[in-house]
């Protein structure tokens, strides 16, 4: 297993394959994203940044961004790279983007992700609400959740 440090930096289109990969090995009953669906995410302008050890991607994160609020899209680390802060490093770096341009952030969770709810939690978001059947075609439940704008 590779034990190197961790750099993020941009998502390129050519690690687009890579997220695929990653995405039907982390969500396979939930309608795992498509190259299409991250193509057309980078090409919206949307913050993506990639996880990299050792040159190799191992999680990615994507912020969308609007005028009046910004909403985390995903944010997923291969599995054998998870419990390393990997993702807390990505979701800090979303914040930081968000803060910067004085942005609330939202975000779908689903309802049994306990590690990833206390992540949010630990960072300032709350629970507004439950989507019924949010996630598809599993039909899991998720939490909306959301963090007020940060100006400081």
């Amino acid at each position: 297993m590779n034990t190197g440090t961790v750099v993020l930096s941009p998502l390129r289109h050519e690690d687009v394959p890579r997220c695929v990969e990653i995405e039907h090995r982390l969500f396979p009953g939930d309608d795992p994203w498509s190259e299409n669906s991250f193509l057309s995410e980078l090409d919206a302008g949307n913050l993506y940044l990639g996880a990299y050890a050792d040159g190799e991607l191992v999680g990615y994160a994507g912020l969308g961004l609007t005028d009046f609020e910004s909403s985390v899209h995903t944010i997923a680390v291969e599995t054998a790279w998870q419990g390393r802060g990997i993702g807390k490093a990505l979701l800090r770096a979303l914040l930081e983007r968000a803060d910067r341009d004085g942005l609330p952030v939202f975000l779908e969770v689903r309802t049994d992700n306990e590690g990833a709810i206390g992540l949010y939690l630990a960072h300032g978001f709350e629970r507004l609400g439950l989507r019924r059947r949010y996630y598809q075609p599993s039909g899991a439940d998720a939490y909306t959740m959301g963090r007020p704008a940060n100006r400081d």
